[in-house]
């Protein structure tokens, strides 16, 4: 999912990390200062349109390796999240650095999740602008609760429960989305669909090449 620059990382004041508020971390987190870069995946290939598999093995370095990259690749992307489809594994696992509508940052990942929502007589639907890293360039608003939580699991099985309000409650439910084989354009209409397509076709070079200037500045 990207991120919109009034909501940057760099003004937030407080974080929490895995769900657990802590005192200070951070811009660029420890994950992602191990990864490595991978190719973000683009809407069409058959990896984003499919459901992925559940994690069935914990606490491998294979695992933890993955989680690293997925971070870099999503800070490089300008991403608020970044789903392991997205970086061509068809894992139910997601990434995210989100801030949330209330000044607090949300860091961490989630393996296997569940996503609760409010009831449909209680849900309040916002209608807000949605990017994807894997619809590069494009922008759509898509209507979305303004409440989530996410139930599922850190790298080591530990169980986890992820409550997000505002835009990261938006971010919570794109990530989501992704591990079931959807993007946003599923939730268009035809005609926003094409349009989003068409901003994608005309950015979509731009923001490669904007991608591939930030990894340089890593040295990655």
């Amino acid at each position: 999912m990207s991120v919109r620059h009034e909501r940057s990382r760099s003004v937030d004041r407080r974080v929490r990390v895995q769900g657990r508020p802590v005192d200070a971390y951070p811009a660029l987190p420890p994950e992602a200062r191990r990864g490595s870069v991978r190719r973000v995946t683009v809407v069409g290939e058959e990896v984003l349109s499919r459901p992925c598999r559940e994690v069935t093995e914990f606490g491998t370095p294979e695992l933890s390796a993955l989680i690293d990259d997925m971070f870099l690749t999503m800070y490089v992307a300008d991403g608020a999240g970044l789903a392991a489809n997205q970086v061509a594994v068809d894992l139910r696992l997601f990434v995210y650095d989100c801030p949330d509508d209330y000044g607090i940052r949300h860091v961490g990942h989630i393996i296997n999740p569940v996503l609760d929502l409010p009831d449909p007589g209680s849900r309040r639907l916002v209608d807000e602008f949605e990017g994807c890293l894997s619809v590069p360039g494009a922008a759509m608003a898509v209507p979305r609760t303004d409440r989530a939580v996410a139930r599922g699991f850190d790298k080591d099985s530990k169980p986890l429960v992820i409550e997000g309000m505002g835009y990261f409650a938006r971010c919570l439910q794109h990530e989501t989305d992704h591990l079931v084989g959807h993007t946003y354009l599923d939730r268009l209409s035809k005609r926003d669909r094409k349009d989003a397509l068409r901003q994608m076709e005309d950015r979509r070079e731009d923001v490669f090449a904007q991608r591939a200037i930030k990894a340089a500045s890593l040295g990655r």
